[in-house]
């Protein structure tokens, strides 16, 4: 099995400017990002970005770097522009890993192309963990997600789900039940070539737009998302300057 990581990385972030280009441990974010998932089996990784300061960071350490459009609306539609720069065939296999997470594990990363390659059904396969917490159940920057007995990924949402009726019908509740199958979604996305190409093709769907969540996009074309739980624990990206001192906390030490 044959597959690609492309590491989407914008230097633009409302939370945190030049994000990408924060140095942790004498590197920049984006260095770490690419050496973890150079760890994985991918034939190639490469760096997409629209800012040329990237651009210069990411060669400086032997990355190869794909140039895209500034005026793309989502990091999917970066990964088509990288497929297309690079004349990938339908069937090639995309990873798509965050620039904003410097722990990646690249098990994770190989897990999730080869759940794809495997589900043959499946033009998108991607990857959760189990939640434990009945603050995190009730967080809606905690996305859940729900599945057949396949792995056939049924609905993503910010909203508490599956919601266990009987349990909170009781008086004082403050924890989840016994072995509650709730199941936090991981971003981390495999896609077949063809999806990408179909999906810059779709509007965004009325439930992408009601959640904020750009996988219904894809259910809401009627295509089949494979999710299973991860193989390995995946720490949480860098989305502020908390989460930045955390991470230097974790690998200065």
């Amino acid at each position: 099995m044959s597959f690609y990581v492309v590491i989407p990385a914008r230097y633009a972030s409302t939370r945190l400017p030049a994000k990408p280009l924060k140095e942790i441990a004498g590197k920049p974010m984006i260095q770490h990002v690419y050496e973890r998932a150079n760890l994985s089996d991918a034939a190639q990784v490469i760096i997409a970005t629209d800012d040329a300061r990237i651009e210069a960071a990411a060669k400086s350490f032997g990355a190869r770097v794909c140039m895209t459009s500034a005026a793309h609306n989502s990091g999917t539609d970066r990964l088509q522009e990288v497929a297309a720069q690079l004349g990938l065939k339908p069937d090639d296999i995309i990873v798509n890993v965050q620039g904003d997470e410097p722990l990646i594990p690249p098990e994770v990363i190989n897990q999730v192309a080869k759940n794809l390659a495997t589900n043959t059904y499946a033009s998108v396969a991607t990857l959760s963990e189990p939640i434990h917490s009945l603050d995190d159940f009730r967080n809606p920057n905690i996305v859940k997600a729900v599945a057949d007995q396949t792995g056939k990924a049924l609905y993503f949402s910010r909203a508490p789900m599956p919601w266990p009726r009987d349990h909170f019908a009781q008086l004082e509740v403050n924890s989840l039940p016994a072995k509650f199958p709730a199941q936090r979604h991981i971003g981390i996305y495999a896609y077949r070539v063809a999806l990408l190409n179909r999906f810059i093709t779709w509007p965004q769907a009325m439930l992408e737009k009601i959640e904020s969540l750009e996988q219904l996009r894809v259910l809401a074309n009627g295509e089949a998302i494979h999710i299973a739980e991860a193989c390995a624990q995946v720490p949480g990206g860098v989305d502020t300057e908390a989460d930045l001192l955390r991470v230097k906390a974790l690998l200065e030490n």
